[in-house]
């Protein structure tokens, strides 16, 4: 006898004909050429075969049905904006001991820090002569940072310059060691090409073999060509105080060294250094003339925008038009970087407008500050004070037209990872905040900058866990997935996210940093928007370990709901795409109890929340859905998509614990109060019940899964109803539910069900009166509300546009006039009707024709001739026997 059963399909179809029917067609072609052989086997026996016949393997059914199947679908998780802007998330599961501070204050003792220094690697030795120092008159001079002040005209200063090279050309050693030091004269001129001193106090305090910055000042004539000497020495100089002055500081540091030595020693270093100062001559003389240029320019071009910052502090609009100034002045005097020999000075002054609290100033300074390549605890102050910028809603304008990405972008791919790890995180914190931005988020990805973050992410990677620098790069990679979890969300952007590239890398700093929730969350959360498309879904199928990294963090974090629902999400769409998948994931150790735990764990906290909100009267009632009931429906929805694996879905439907929590879903939760949680697990019993295994769980619950389908049949959720008939559709293969069925007239809903002219809800009511219609006594019920005539209509409707749900039909008429007196009795005034149109459905000339495409028309033909034509020309026969005889 013919009967029904399936899997449910979950998606709303489109309208016949579609690309998913086709697919359905081709795998349709060779379960019909096997149904064929069958056939031709048995041309003796009747269309129908009793129990006595073989039956269909399961396998066989398992396969027809998936073919119609379409997966469980659910709503990626919401992923909050942090509208605060902090670096560590207001989610943050870090301590707040443990978080980096963001105030700071970027001022004249900025670059006295030690730590901005690095270690030079020698230590001067104390000077055994104590050197004159000369001490202006003025006492504000010997106390402030000293200016040079520029010459009237500029010829007056190409005649200081001249006088200056004339100074490194003419005098010699034995001209050096007799300098005379004499005091400063106001009326003469005063020349300084060193750099101010920097505030060495705290240093003297700490370490006594520091020397301390002294300046000598002598006058200078043509005469007597005596020499302004600097004492200029430092137990650690740092890039950012020392560089720059090769020259001056080497002559300085010769000249002491040779005072400390005996007169023996000092005649035979002069003869054989001879040689060498002639062979080095012509590039000393080279550079000299590059700092006489420097020179000039600094004066001209430079000096007096300093002047005006200095002057104009409570003016902000023309601080900042002088800050535009002197970057434009620097790049074109080539002093930009870490050359610059006055660049200790320039630094000094752009920090003293730090504290100005102007965000616009502020930007130009940070890009000054840059562009100069400071490095230790100065680059992490600008950092800051970018971050500082750009996490202000109310700068975006400014920042959008601005180049500040650029020169954060140059930090990130420049600096040493491991030396400047902290200065990394809020440079990459800025950038974060800048990719909300669709303008800037565009920028960022022509500029390159994916390879960047991917980049970074393999060489955080490459730091293991007994590193010292792990722990501390942890900050840095939240921000880091963060950004790339904004980026995932523009087009342009992921088609430069490699699947082969990004996924490999994210799953490899999911294992590796599985003890640090933050960086846990925000990695999954990349991973669940990227599952979403199918390349990026199957890249991370092929990595092996996902399955095992996921399942150790659902076990870790079980009651962490951010976490666990993204990790339920992307197990959603993995098992949604192949078989392959659903039993990889099937196969991994303790796979069922960890979901069947989870499903325990928030099906208690969904009770308790349900409890707590019905003690308080209805008062502030919970969000729908709330964040247990999420957490369900996404996992109900991974079990309705492993279940359609024929091994995993046959192992679940035994698996009791699992498929009574299923139950008990439907038993506490109503379609009104989520109904995406109701259909979910409606679904999810409706694909285990498809397998009829030994000790199945659903088979021993099947009369009270019945029972609770009946309120789903009440609803007025169109939606549920389906699903609900769709469980009765596999259920009433078993006599116990027929009777119910009939006992409780659900077959009078199902008959109505035929009228809704929708696919989705007449085939599987077809399937129910298939069903029914096996039962001898049971078959007058179609007589009753015109239920004959609702399946010609239904025939009449869809005919040649669903020949799958057009066969169902025919076999349902088949089983029903077995025991056929005569078709007035039988199908009564439909009979001629009946007749018409399987003439005109067998005739494949005229109805394949519907199709106009020829894929989809193929696909049609191949069904038509094994599946429909078959039965409809076996009952064609039977009506026109009995129709001719009556």
């Amino acid at each position: 006898m013919l009967s029904w059963k399936g899997l449910s399909r979950i998606m709303k179809s489109s309208s016949w004909p579609c690309k998913d029917h086709c697919q359905l067609y081709q795998t349709l072609l060779c379960r019909g050429m096997q149904a064929s052989k069958t056939v031709n086997r048995r041309k003796a026996e009747p269309f129908y075969w009793l129990s006595v016949a073989k039956p269909r393997t399961s396998s066989e059914i398992v396969n027809e049905a998936r073919d119609a199947l379409q997966t469980v679908q659910a709503q990626r998780p919401f992923t909050p904006t942090d509208e605060q802007r902090k670096l560590s998330g207001s989610q943050s599961s870090r301590c707040p001991q443990d978080r980096r501070p963001v105030l700071f204050s970027l001022d004249t003792s900025s670059s006295d820090s030690s730590e901005s220094r690095p270690n030079s690697g020698v230590r001067l030795s104390p000077l055994t002569h104590k050197p004159v120092v000369i001490i202006s008159e003025k006492k504000d001079e010997a106390s402030s940072v000293f200016h040079p002040t520029p010459p009237a005209d500029a010829a007056e200063l190409r005649k200081v310059s001249k006088a200056y090279k004339g100074l490194f050309r003419a005098t010699s050693l034995k001209d050096l060691f007799s300098a005379k030091v004499v005091p400063l004269n106001q009326n003469e001129m005063k020349l300084d090409f060193e750099e101010p001193t920097m505030m060495m106090n705290s240093l003297d305090r700490s370490n006594n073999n520091c020397l301390a910055e002294q300046k000598l000042y002598t006058s200078f004539n043509d005469e007597s060509r005596q020499l302004i000497c600097n004492e200029h020495t430092s137990r650690s100089g740092s890039e950012d105080s020392m560089e720059g002055t090769p020259g001056n500081f080497s002559l300085q540091l010769q000249g002491e060294s040779d005072q400390m030595e005996e007169p023996g020693k000092k005649s035979s270093q002069l003869r054989t250094s001879g040689q060498k100062r002639r062979v080095t001559g012509l590039k000393d003389e080279t550079r000299i003339n590059e700092w006489e240029e420097e020179d000039f320019f600094w004066h001209t071009r430079i000096l007096p925008i300093l002047r005006e910052l200095e002057k104009r502090e409570d003016n902000i609009e023309h601080l900042c038009i002088a800050c535009t100034k002197l970057h434009q002045a620097l790049g074109d005097g080539n002093m930009l970087g870490k050359r610059f020999k006055r660049r200790n000075i320039l630094l000094k002054t752009l920090y003293k407008l730090v504290d100005i609290d102007s965000d616009p100033l502020s930007l130009k300074l940070a890009k000054i500050i840059l562009a100069m390549k400071v490095d230790g605890r100065n680059l992490v102050s600008v950092c800051k004070l970018a971050f500082k910028i750009c996490r202000n809603e109310n700068n975006y304008f400014i920042i959008q037209n601005d180049t500040l990405l650029d020169y954060l972008l140059q930090v990130l791919w420049n600096e040493d990872l491991q030396t400047n790890h902290e200065a990394l995180v809020y440079c990459m914190a800025a950038i974060k905040v800048m990719s909300e931005k669709e303008v800037l988020r565009s920028k960022m990805v022509s500029k390159g900058a994916i390879e960047m973050f991917l980049e970074l992410m393999k060489q955080i990677n490459n730091i293991k866990e007994h590193d010292t620098y792990f722990s501390k790069l942890g900050l840095l990679l939240v921000q880091l997935t963060a950004t790339l979890r904004i980026l995932a969300n523009c087009a342009l952007a992921r088609r430069q996210l490699s699947p082969g590239a990004a996924i490999p890398q994210l799953c490899v700093a999911l294992e590796q940093r599985s003890g640090d929730k933050d960086v846990c969350i925000w990695i999954v959360s990349v991973l669940s928007k990227l599952s979403t498309y199918n390349d990026f879904c199957a890249a991370l199928a092929d990595c092996s370990r996902c399955y095992i990294v996921f399942l150790a963090l659902l076990n870790k974090y079980q009651k962490q709901q951010d976490l666990v629902i993204r990790i339920v999400f992307i197990l959603g769409n993995l098992t949604a795409r192949n078989d392959q998948s659903r039993e990889q994931f099937f196969k991994e150790k303790e796979s069922v109890n960890t979901l069947t735990s989870l499903f325990q764990t928030y099906y208690e906290l969904d009770l308790n929340a349900l409890t707590w909100h019905h003690d308080r009267k209805g008062k502030n009632q919970p969000k729908y859905p709330s964040e247990a009931e999420d957490v369900l429906i996404k996992l109900i929805r991974v079990l309705a998509n492993l279940s359609i694996h024929p091994r995993v879905g046959a192992a679940l439907a035994a698996a009791h614990p699992l498929v009574g929590l299923l139950v008990t879903v439907l038993e506490y939760k109503s379609v009104d109060d989520c109904e995406e949680l109701v259909i979910n697990a409606a679904t999810a019993i409706n694909n285990l019940s498809y397998y009829q295994v030994e000790n199945s769980a659903v088979q021993e619950k099947q009369l009270h899964i019945a029972e609770i389908l009946l309120k789903l049949l009440m609803s007025d959720n169109m939606d549920a109803v389906v699903e609900a008939v769709r469980v009765f559709g596999n259920l009433s293969q078993h006599h116990e539910i027929r009777d119910f069925i009939m006992q409780k007239k659900i077959y009078k809903f199902v008959i109505a069900l035929l009228d809704s002219k929708d696919r989705e809800v007449c085939f599987p009511a077809c399937g129910v009166l298939l069903n029914l219609t096996v039962d001898e006594n049971k078959r007058a019920f179609l007589m009753e509300d015109g239920g004959i005539g609702k399946l010609i209509d239904c025939l009449q409707d869809f005919g040649p546009a669903d020949w799958q749900l057009s066969c169902l039909i025919c076999k349902t008429l088949w089983n029903y006039s077995e025991n056929v007196a005569s078709t007035a009795s039988c199908f009564g005034g439909n009979t001629n009707t009946l007749l018409m149109l399987l003439t005109a459905l067998l005739d494949e000339e005229v109805e394949l024709e519907c199709s106009l495409d020829k894929d989809i028309k193929d696909c049609q033909r191949v069904y038509w001739e094994r599946e429909f034509k078959p039965v409809a020309a076996k009952l064609l026969d039977r009506i026109q026997s009995h129709h001719s005889s009556s």
